[in-house]
C-alpha cells in the first residue's frame, strides 16, 4: 500500500526518533532528513534539528539542502562566521542555487547591513521559482532600513506574486500608516478586494483605516464586511465593539463583544471591554463582575485591576480598594500605575506613611508627573519629615524649574523652619512665577502665611510703589 505524503513524513519522523531512543543507525534519504529537519524547526526543536542535520550530513555529506539547513542553524546561534565560511565553500559548488545567497543575505542583514543583503537578494530574485518569499525578505530589509516607499513597493509586489500571502498584506497597510498615507492604504485595499472580494483580513483592514480618519460609519461597514466574510472572525468583532463604544452604543458593543466569547476561549480584553460599557450604562454590579473576569482570565493585564480599583474608588469603598490593589502589587510590584493608585487610596485612608511610601515607589518607576512630587511633598510635611521634603522638592524642581507650586512649598518649610533668607528667596520666586498661588502657601503653613515679614513681601509684590 502506498503512503500519502503526510503519512510517510509521520513514518520517517517516528523512525528517527525511535533511532534516538534505541541509539540504533537507520538509513533515511537526504528529502526525509530535510522533512524532519523542517518539521523540528517548524515546532523550535533546535537540539533536535541539529542532530537530524548532523546525522543527515553524516550519511549523505554532499547534500546542498543539508548543508544549508547546517548553516542556518549556525545563523540563528549568531555564528556568523562558521556560517559565511560553509556558504562560501558552497558559492564555489552552486552558484545558481538562489538558497545560498538568501542566507549570505540573512548573515548581512544581522551584521545591520541591509543593503548588501538586498544586493544578494535581488540577485536571489534572478534565480528563484519562489518570488514571492524572496520579495518579501527585501521588504523586510526596506523596513530594517525604514525606506517604507520601497518596503511597501516590494511588499505589493509580494502580493502580486501571491495574494493569499496575509502577511505581505499587512506589511503594505503598516508601511501606508507609518507614512500617514491612510487615504491611499483604502485605495490599495479597495482595489484588492475587487479582485478578493471575500478577504477578511482586507474588510479588516479598511474598517482600521477608517477608524484612524474617524470615519466610524464606513468603519462599521468594513467590519460587517469582514464578519460577513467569516463570521469566526474574533478581530472584526472586537474592532467593530471599539468602534460602537466611540459611538457611545454601549449594548450593541457589548452584543459584538459577548460573540467572540463563544467563539474562543473568552479574551481578558473583550471581558474588559463589556465591563467598561456596562459602566458606562451605569450597570456597576455588572461591570464589576467582568472586571473580575477579566483579571481570572489574565491577572497579568493590569487594566483589569485598575478598573476594579478604580470602581470601587468612584464609590469612596477605598478598604475593597486598597484590598484589590494590594493583590495586584503582589503580582507585578513594579508597575507604577499600581503605585499611584496604592498611594492616592491610603493618602484617602490618612494612611500617610504608606501613602508616602508608594509615591516613593512611583517616582522610583519614573512617574515624574508634578503632582507625584508635591502630594508626596504635602504627605512629608503632614509627617513632620521637612528635610526628605525639601530634598523631594528640588529633586522635581529639576525636572520644573519654573513652578509657583514647588517655590512656595519651599518657602513655607523654610520660614517654618526658621531658616528666612532661604525662605525669603523662594518666596519672592513664587511671586514672580505665580503671584496668585500665594494662597498655596496659606493652606499648607497658615502660621507662616500670617507672619508679618511674610505679608510685607507679598504686598510688596502686589504694591512694588509701597
Amino acid at each position: 500500500m502506498q503512503l500519502t505524503p503526510n503519512e510517510h513524513n509521520n513514518f520517517s519522523l517516528s523512525r528517527f526518533e525511535s533511532m534516538l531512543k534505541t541509539n540504533s543507525v537507520l538509513f533515511f534519504d537526504s528529502e526525509e532528513f530535510e522533512e524532519i529537519i523542517h518539521h523540528y524547526l517548524e515546532n523550535g526543536k533546535m537540539s533536535l534539528a541539529k542532530k537530524a542535520t548532523k546525522l543527515g550530513l553524516e550519511q549523505h555529506p554532499s547534500a546542498t539542502n543539508l548543508k544549508l539547513f547546517q548553516i542556518e542553524m549556525y545563523i540563528f546561534e549568531n555564528q556568523l562566521e562558521v556560517a559565511e565560511k560553509l556558504l562560501d565553500d558552497l558559492y564555489l559548488l552552486e552558484q545558481s542555487n538562489e538558497e545560498i545567497y538568501i542566507q549570505k543575505a540573512n548573515i548581512f542583514s544581522r551584521k545591520d547591513e541591509h543593503k548588501k543583503a538586498i544586493q544578494l537578494l535581488e540577485k536571489a530574485l534572478e534565480l528563484t521559482n519562489d518570488e514571492s518569499d524572496v520579495l518579501s525578505l527585501i521588504g523586510m530589509e526596506y523596513l530594517f532600513l525604514e525606506d517604507f516607499e520601497n518596503a511597501k513597493s516590494y511588499f505589493m509586489k509580494c502580493i502580486e506574486a501571491d495574494d493569499s500571502d496575509y502577511s505581505a498584506l499587512y506589511n503594505v497597510i503598516y508601511c501606508f500608516e507609518f507614512l500617514e498615507q491612510n487615504v491611499e492604504a483604502i485605495d490599495y485595499l479597495n482595489d484588492f478586494l475587487n479582485k478578493s472580494p471575500y478577504c477578511e483580513v482586507a474588510w479588516h483592514q479598511v474598517g482600521k483605516q477608517y477608524v484612524i480618519l474617524k470615519d466610524y460609519k464606513k468603519a462599521l461597514a468594513a467590519f460587517d464586511f469582514a464578519i460577513i466574510s467569516d463570521d469566526k472572525f474574533i478581530g472584526a468583532y472586537l474592532e467593530k465593539g471599539k468602534v460602537l463604544e466611540k459611538l457611545k452604543r454601549y449594548n450593541d458593543a457589548i452584543e459584538s463583544y459577548t460573540i467572540t466569547l463563544g467563539l474562543d476561549d473568552p479574551t481578558s480584553f473583550a471581558l474588559l471591554r463589556i465591563g467598561k460599557c456596562h459602566e458606562k450604562l451605569g450597570n456597576g454590579d455588572l461591570a464589576l463582575q467582568f472586571f473580575t473576569k477579566c483579571v481570572e482570565e489574565d491577572a497579568l493585564l493590569d487594566k483589569g485591576w485598575i478598573a476594579i480599583t478604580d470602581h470601587y474608588c468612584k464609590i469612596k469603598n477605598y478598604n475593597k480598594a486598597l484590598y484589590y490593589i494590594d493583590k495586584a502589587l503582589s503580582i507585578d510590584s513594579e508597575n507604577v500605575m499600581y503605585w499611584k493608585r496604592y498611594a492616592k487610596i491610603n493618602n484617602n485612608l490618612s494612611l500617610f506613611e504608606e501613602a508616602e511610601v508608594g509615591f516613593r515607589k512611583a517616582l522610583e518607576l519614573g512617574n515624574y508627573e508634578i503632582e507625584t512630587w508635591l502630594t508626596r511633598c504635602d504627605i512629608l510635611i503632614k509627617l513632620g519629615e521637612f528635610e526628605a521634603a525639601t530634598n523631594n522638592l528640588f529633586q522635581a524642581a529639576e525636572f520644573y524649574p519654573e513652578s509657583a507650586e514647588i517655590e512656595y512649598r519651599l518657602a513655607g518649610v523654610y520660614y517654618y523652619l526658621a531658616e528666612e533668607t532661604k525662605g525669603e528667596y523662594h518666596l519672592k520666586n513664587g511671586l514672580k512665577f505665580e503671584p496668585e498661588f500665594a494662597m498655596i502657601l496659606e493652606e499648607l503653613f497658615p502660621s507662616v502665611y500670617d507672619m508679618r515679614s511674610v505679608k510685607e513681601i507679598i504686598k510688596k509684590h502686589e504694591n512694588p510703589s509701597l
